[in-house]
């Protein structure tokens, strides 16, 4: 899709390199193929090296369509809970393209049911991937982002809504969501004072509504919430606007993807889909304008 209204247009991220996790399928392939067409180098991190048996494609395949977006890709078949896969990630990184220069922390796993009903092994197997990946690739990013121009970690995590609702609707699910946001946040004032490099941008996007991906559609109304969702697109949009600004101007914020590409001028957002009334995403409470209530 090409940019308009203010949205990169040129190819921005050109020679540039991101560490992906999870990006065999939905958001995290979508930002892979959006930086592509920008001129990227990606690196895909994710288990699926042989197909499932109930979601489509795999790393490999996502390979291929960023690369027939324009830009250069390396699969690396691994855990992001596993130390060792995601050191061989970054060094893949740095071998095939030279180095580092933004970490996409997307993968991330869901359990919603009630406490009572939630296994020891969901819960441990959220805060593994959501909490303890996303600090793993983060950590092993840094020494290599600090050689980077423009160097970014972009955390897919929602702001720290407080309200009562979120906090009781999953407290497991949310308290690993929330981590996420909580390291990005403390990343950002942590290495704040680092004045010698270029200073790295530490931030959290979100969908302001549902987003059409295999999670969605495994629903049990999974035909209507596909209808009233917006299509990745709009994430990989948002991605790349956010990671083509200067990063010492652009750090400890959380983002909501409508709210970055209507900051950056676009002002129909009808393109992406979800029809008239696209369903809010969790953690958000209302709108941000008049065309998308809660349902």
């Amino acid at each position: 899709m090409p940019s308009e209204q203010g949205v990169p247009s040129q190819r921005a991220l050109t020679d540039r390199t991101l560490v992906v996790s999870g990006g065999s399928r939905g958001i995290g392939l979508a930002i892979a193929i959006g930086a592509a067409r920008h001129g990227a180098n990606v690196v895909l991190l994710a288990k699926t090296g042989e197909p499932h048996p109930k979601l489509p494609g795999t790393v490999h395949t996502a390979v291929a369509e960023v690369e027939a977006a324009g830009g250069k890709a390396v699969a690396v078949v691994g855990d992001v809970r596993k130390e060792d896969d995601v050191a061989r990630a970054v060094s893949t990184a740095v071998e095939q393209f030279g180095g580092v220069d933004i970490c996409i922390n997307n993968a991330s796993a869901i359990a919603t049911d009630p406490t009572e009903q939630l296994s020891a092994k969901k819960f441990d197997l959220m805060m593994d991937i959501n909490i303890r990946g996303t600090f793993l690739l983060t950590k092993a990013c840094l020494p290599h982002l600090r050689e980077s121009p423009n160097p970014h970690v972009l955390t897919l995590a929602p702001p720290l809504n407080m309200n009562p609702y979120w906090l009781g609707a999953h407290p497991a699910y949310t308290l690993s969501k929330y981590g996420m946001t909580l390291l990005s946040l403390g990343w950002a004032e942590e290495f704040r004072a680092e004045q010698g490099g270029p200073g790295i941008a530490f931030n959290c996007l979100w969908p302001e509504t549902y987003i059409a991906t295999s999670a969605v559609a495994n629903m049990a109304d999974g035909d209507k919430a596909l209808q009233a969702s917006r299509d990745p697109q709009i994430m990989a949009d948002a991605a790349v606007e956010v990671l083509t600004r200067p990063a010492r101007e652009t750090t400890g914020q959380c983002f909501i993807d409508s709210e970055v590409l209507t900051s950056a001028g676009v002002d129909d957002l009808s393109r992406y889909g979800g029809g008239e009334h696209p369903t809010l995403d969790i953690f958000v409470d209302k709108a941000v304008d008049e065309t998308v209530d809660k349902t």
